[in-house]
């Protein structure tokens, strides 16, 4: 019996020390001092690096008030740029949602001689300086094109600038998402007599569109704030290919320094709606999913 008891408590006793003790108060207290000192380090440097420089920048577009910021964004010149830029940047995010997709999808699904190569080729535009990529461009669609091509100083030559910078956000976020699509979902929808079509569009494209939105939001927002590309191939003619980004850095050298203020924070409130809207567009998606 005492053998038995001896046993027995001793397995007692090693269950109780295979199981880890609760953290004490001590232990609590250090987590929540670590996570409030990340969360301050975190909060400082976006602050440092982002929030205090956009506010100075929304402050100093109110410098001569309202009816200052109006003027100031009203003006012929500022409000073509500013469709300008908007319509090109909604038609290339549209452009690159659909394309960037379909490239990602040859890219993963597609046994493509040379794969690798044009792989890397996609993130070009990011590794280029927007200078070089407009020089590019010009050269390509210039008036001396080699294939006879010349959208210079017009707005296709803008449009095709932005989609040339804008092209690897698609592509970038919707690849790794089709990398790791179970493809038993679509094979066995396929044994059930299930078109492709169907397959792609009950299946697929639901996993998919989150990613698609988030790399339609930033090639939207780089859209709006591309400078180096559109400069040389734009001509920068008011009233026809100039964009808020060259009329901001043009107020900028007359010494209109609120009247670049005030386009600049229009592009900062389109952008952010934008950002936020799809933000909220891809969780409704993935909550579906």
């Amino acid at each position: 019996m005492t053998s038995s008891a001896t046993v027995s408590g001793a397995g007692v006793g090693l269950r109780e020390e295979t199981h880890p003790s609760p953290p004490g108060p001590r232990r609590r207290l250090l987590q929540g001092k670590s996570t409030a000192v990340e969360l301050s380090l975190v909060m400082t440097y976006l602050s440092i690096i982002v929030l205090i420089p956009l506010a100075a920048v929304v402050w100093r577009s109110q410098s001569d008030g309202l009816s200052g910021f109006f003027h100031a964004i009203t003006t012929p010149e500022a409000a073509s740029t500013l469709k300008l830029t908007i319509v090109s940047s909604v038609l290339v995010a549209a452009i690159n949602m659909v394309m960037g997709t379909a490239i990602a999808w040859v890219l993963v699904r597609d046994k493509l001689p040379g794969r690798t190569l044009f792989d890397t080729l996609i993130d070009l535009p990011f590794a280029l300086p927007t200078i070089v990529a407009g020089l590019a461009l010009l050269t390509v669609y210039g008036p001396n094109s080699p294939l006879g091509v010349n959208l210079a100083y017009q707005r296709a030559g803008v449009v095709v600038a932005l989609l040339f910078v804008t092209l690897p956000f698609v592509v970038r976020t919707v690849q790794p998402v089709l990398m790791e699509l179970d493809t038993e979902m679509e094979q066995a929808a396929a044994s059930l007599g299930a078109r492709p079509a169907t397959t792609f569009v009950r299946i697929i494209l639901p996993n998919m569109f989150p990613a698609m939105a988030a790399g339609t939001a930033l090639a939207f927002a780089r859209s709006m704030s591309e400078f180096g590309s559109t400069v040389l191939i734009s001509g920068n003619i008011p009233f026809k290919t100039q964009v808020a980004s060259v009329h901001v850095y043009n107020q900028l050298e007359s010494d209109n320094v609120t009247g670049a203020a005030a386009v600049s924070t229009v592009l900062l409130i389109v952008s952010l709606v934008v950002l936020v809207a799809l933000d909220m567009l891809q969780r409704w998606a993935a909550r579906r999913g």
